[in-house]
């Protein structure tokens, strides 16, 4: 990277390690995991020019640009002088203003940092030699790891690596006071559309309203681009708010209402409104959006209608907003729906910058790659599941979803296990999704889990974690641990607000398990909606009924 560019450029995280070490591996993975939140992060890979003046351009560019310095230890970190002189200045840095110094240990304990034992030993072994006449820096080095070390930090240990990598991703959000929308660990497929998009907010950004559909279809991945778009670009906008599930919360009881509610709570950076009714929404919108550049996502938007209700017609939008939609329709927007949407001004603008951005299945090496991350925590395959990984990804048909649940269902498993998921699979015709998602159910080993994951799916979407297990721990489950395996499944995710979340698919699987219960709902042991609502009015209830909610 150019030292011009480098000196352009504001941080919020500096990432220093050991480039032979963890290059490839771990601290690419942390890197990633730190962009696709959003979080600008300079990463030292060794690979930028090394002019005399580098320290000079790297402390004032990036350690005076920077929030926080991550300190990835290796074991053949204390080898580099390069990255022993980093270290120091990080650490002197520290000491002059509020800079954040996050120690992780890859590879290595922390006494072994702060006492330079095993191959800290040796490195400085070898130092001493050819720093002979140089004792002072030595010494400075072995000062800086053992203040390093005290400072406590971030241990791998036995733990697994992808989650090791949220924890610290977390632990910089909290440090951050940055709230991001959470994306899965692994992406694949999806470089290439970002860029687009990304560009497109870009485009006459400072004064033109913007509105974009990205469109494909259920399981595609659509709403996971949107949460990596609007993350990396959140710093952009003065206000901005993703609105999610649009189509389904609008059809609930004040559905409309809550999202307008949140709409405006996101706009005003938390400040509450009171909102009594639709029109009233409408009209508090209309007065916010028209004073700060706004960065809009609407999440599962399945028709106009929706929009209008939630937003209403003529909408002021300040210069430079941008709107982006997810939808499976890709007809979704039109020049008379934006002339409708916006005021003259904003239409006008903004239909030359009304963009559609369809969203295709992964290539089949994209879809093994995607498999693999989920099955196996990497991209290589044992030779012995090699056959059985090609023929399910196939079953997969490039849908990230699908390669996701499936592969994260089988990661630990035998190769009998993967036999019979195959066998299942070849058994679905043209690869319905439902019944591909239905296989990772089926592979809970555990009833509890099991029975669970359907009490979930009725009762605790959108919930918080702990208010969801305190209930259900006094039914009996091991709730804290169901959940982590149904995590660990990619069945549900816990968002970054510590709420129980499960992707729109997922559910309907869910709910069409219990639907097959029984042809009578009063004998389903689950009822949701409707459903509970006619059971009561009806009352057609009996002794299978374990849980039911009308909201």
């Amino acid at each position: 990277m150019p030292k011009s560019e480098i000196s352009r450029c504001t941080y919020h995280v500096f990432l220093s390690f050991r480039g032979e070490d963890t290059r490839k591996s771990f601290t690419d993975h942390l890197y990633t995991a730190l962009v696709h939140l959003g979080i600008q992060t300079f990463r030292d890979d060794e690979e930028i020019e090394r002019g005399n003046n580098i320290k000079d351009e790297i402390e004032k560019a990036i350690l005076h640009h920077s929030k926080i310095s991550i300190v990835v230890f290796s074991k053949n970190y204390a080898a580099s002088t390069w990255c022993l002189n980093e270290l120091v200045m990080i650490l002197e840095h520290k000491k002059s203003s509020k800079h954040i110094v996050l120690p992780v240990f890859y590879d290595v304990d922390p006494s072994q940092v702060k006492n330079q034992a095993g191959s800290y030993a040796e490195a400085f072994t070898q130092h001493e030699q050819n720093f002979e006449s140089e004792t002072n820096m030595v010494q400075r080095w072995r000062n800086a790891l053992t203040e390093v070390a005290d400072i406590g930090g971030m241990v791998l240990q036995d733990r697994h690596e992808s989650q090791f990598i949220q924890d610290i991703v977390k632990e910089v959000q909290n440090k951050l006071h940055f709230i991001t929308l959470y994306v899965p660990l692994y992406l694949v497929g999806i470089d290439f559309i970002v860029t687009q998009i990304n560009q497109w907010l870009e485009q006459d950004g400072a004064n033109k309203v913007g509105i974009a559909t990205i469109c494909g279809i259920g399981g595609i991945g659509k709403t996971t681009i949107a949460k990596v778009v609007y993350n990396q670009n959140i710093p952009r906008f003065e206000s901005f708010s993703f609105l999610a599930h649009v189509r389904e919360t609008s059809q609930d009881c004040n559905g409309l209402v809550r999202l307008q509610r949140q709409l405006i709570s996101d706009i005003l950076k938390g400040k509450s409104h009171k909102i009594y009714n639709i029109d009233n929404g409408i009209n508090k919108i209309k007065e916010i959006v028209c004073c700060r550049r706004v960065l809009l996502v609407l999440d599962d938007v399945d028709e106009l209608e929706k929009i209008r209700k939630l937003m209403g017609t003529q909408i002021p939008f300040h210069p430079g907003s941008k709107i982006i939609i997810t939808s499976r329709n890709r007809c979704l927007l039109n020049a008379h729906f934006i002339s409708q949407m916006f005021d003259s001004e904003a239409s006008t603008s903004c239909g030359g910058l009304s963009k559609l951005f369809e969203v295709k299945e992964l290539a089949s090496s994209e879809s093994l790659q995607l498999f693999n991350r989920y099955a196996f925590g990497h991209n290589s395959v044992p030779e012995s599941s090699m056959a059985y990984a090609r023929s399910l990804v196939k079953h997969c048909g490039g849908l990230p979803l699908a390669l996701q649940v499936l592969g994260s269902s089988l990661c630990s498993k035998s190769v009998s296990s993967w036999k019979s998921a195959l066998e299942k699979l070849e058994e679905i015709l043209d690869s319905k999704i439902q019944e591909i998602l239905r296989i990772s159910y089926d592979s809970l080993e555990d009833n509890h889990d099991k029975n669970l994951f359907l009490d979930i799916v009725c009762l605790f979407i959108g919930k918080d974690r702990d208010y969801a297990t305190t209930i259900l721990d006094g039914c009996d489950y091991y709730t804290t641990i169901g959940i982590e395996n149904l995590v660990g499944r990619s069945l549900l995710t816990i968002n970054e607000t510590n709420k129980i979340m499960m992707h729109q698919m997922i559910r309907d699987m869910g709910r069409e398990i219990i639907r097959q219960e029984s042809f009578d709902i009063g004998k389903r042991s689950r009822l949701w909606h409707k459903d509970a609502f006619d059971v009561i009015r009806e009352k057609i209830g009996s002794k299978t009924i374990k849980c039911l909610t009308l909201t």
